[in-house]
């Protein structure tokens, strides 16, 4: 299939943004999450559900906006959701209670929805093949600037700002990703490729794809991966900072590091994909994955020193790199008719997976081995699912 708009990495460029709006309201705000839970008079626990709230909102998110751009095209609901995006970060920046906060949280994390679920809509209308796959890792590439610069630029901002100014600045992106979308992006579904019954059996076909074993292989793989990639996302900034004593700043450049192996990781993959397959990467990935995994949890049994721990981390983060590219492109080849609505299911299963796990790690208080631990578990349960469920399809 050829692209529905000749500038390939303009379009990069600004889908990955919205792409990025999932990681940008984690992660901007993770290195005020000590400072947020002081001011607010709460205990850590109770702070870190703030990150589940957003992310509960960003899988109850895809569930609305996947479908609706079945229904009504890409561009509306996306403009809409970033609407809301603003109201919603105006809100978090406003509240004067941890439940005020949460619930401001659920919102931010519902409208930022509509960027990552439209952009790989977006993206499957336009291409297929190994060609999806390249494009997927081409957003890899741009949405990786976000958990890369998100902790770094909260980190600086915290220097100048409290944890209130971070959301302000999370309303102001949403006005300039708004703009951008009006004025950049073209409709890439034509009303005779959209649903043609109501909108609510465009989310019916929820249901058809679910039922869809390799697809849901593909996509409870990548969702229990990222679920893992969650849990280190909540624990590293009390894990980082107040185990091991890092400043903000230097945290974010920790998280940085590994953001840059989680492009680098997909840029790869994405090189190697025409050569072997997406099915032999992703394996590739995985028993990457595994050998990692495995070495961190038993260094955080061991109460190994930083930099031993630092790296184990960094090969354990870059593995989601090789897998979301090849995972997410598997998955959505098989739907391509119901873009909108498999963009939906591997979202929600990504973000309320890792909702689920982020609680998990600060159980009996957030430690180095209840974080490593709650990461291999969801490596290995990814795994599994990959063994049990998905299949090689012909073309790759």
């Amino acid at each position: 299939m050829t692209p529905a708009h000749p500038n390939r990495l303009g379009y990069a460029i600004t889908l990955g943004l919205l792409a990025a709006l999932g990681p940008l309201c984690i992660d901007l705000y993770l290195p005020a999450l000590p400072a947020l839970a002081r001011d607010l008079q709460t205990s850590t626990a109770t702070a870190q559900l703030s990150l589940t709230a957003g992310l509960l909102g960003l899988g109850a998110g895809q569930l609305l906006f996947g479908p609706m751009s079945d229904k009504f095209g890409r561009v509306g609901p996306l403009l809409l959701s970033l609407v809301l995006l603003f109201i919603a970060s105006v809100g978090c920046a406003m509240a004067q209670t941890i439940d005020q906060l949460l619930l401001a949280r659920l919102f931010e994390g519902l409208s930022g929805a509509g960027g990552a679920v439209l952009s790989r809509a977006i993206a499957r209308d336009m291409y297929s093949g190994h060609e999806l796959t390249k494009f997927f890792a081409l957003l890899m590439l741009v949405n990786g600037l976000a958990p890369i610069g998100a902790p770094v630029l909260g980190g600086a901002l915290l220097t100048v700002l409290d944890w209130r100014g971070i959301f302000m600045t999370l309303a102001a992106i949403a006005v300039l990703l708004l703009l951008l979308s009006r004025f950049k992006l073209k409709e890439t579904l034509p009303p005779e490729r959209r649903s043609q019954g109501s909108l609510f059996s465009a989310w019916a076909a929820l249901g058809q794809v679910i039922m869809h074993r390799p697809f849901m292989g593909f996509c409870l793989t990548q969702g229990f991966m990222m679920s893992g990639m969650f849990a280190y996302i909540g624990a590293s900034p009390f894990v980082l900072q107040e185990i091991y004593g890092l400043s903000p700043q230097a945290f974010s450049f920790c998280f940085a590091a590994n953001g840059i192996g989680l492009v680098i990781a997909s840029q790869t993959s994405a090189r190697l994909c025409p050569l072997w397959g997406e099915y032999r990467v992703l394996k590739g990935g995985l028993t990457l994955a595994f050998i990692a995994s495995s070495s961190l949890v038993l260094l955080g049994i061991s109460g190994a020193p930083l930099p031993l721990v630092l790296v184990a981390l960094f090969f354990t983060i870059a593995s989601n790199g090789v897998i979301a590219t090849t995972a997410s492109s598997l998955a959505m080849q098989s739907q391509g008719h119901r873009a909108g609505s498999a963009s939906a299911v591997i979202g929600v299963t990504m973000f309320t997976l890792g909702a689920i796990t982020v609680p998990i790690t600060g159980i009996g208080g957030t430690s180095v081995l209840t974080m490593t631990a709650t990461i291999f578990g969801c490596f290995m349960l990814a795994i599994l699912m990959f063994l049990l469920l998905a299949k090689k399809p012909a073309h790759a």
